[in-house]
């Protein structure tokens, strides 16, 4: 069975062999399921919680 990471933005679950490994320079990993979720972390410094197609929102607004 194929080991599942799941994306360091959204928090939804990937195969392993798939998505993006991204490497900051002080060596932290970083994993990405695609690169739209690359480009808002990396590139446009967004913040998970703010967008609604997120996981990480859906649980933020259960949570309020």
């Amino acid at each position: 069975m194929p080991r599942t990471r799941q994306c360091s933005f959204c928090r939804y679950e990937f195969v392993q062999g798939t998505g993006i490994m991204y490497v900051r320079g002080d060596g932290s990993i970083l994993w990405f399921c695609s690169s739209k979720c690359r480009k808002n972390a990396v590139n446009l410094k967004r913040d998970a919680r703010k967008l609604k197609w997120t996981k990480y929102y859906k649980k933020e607004e259960r949570l309020a």
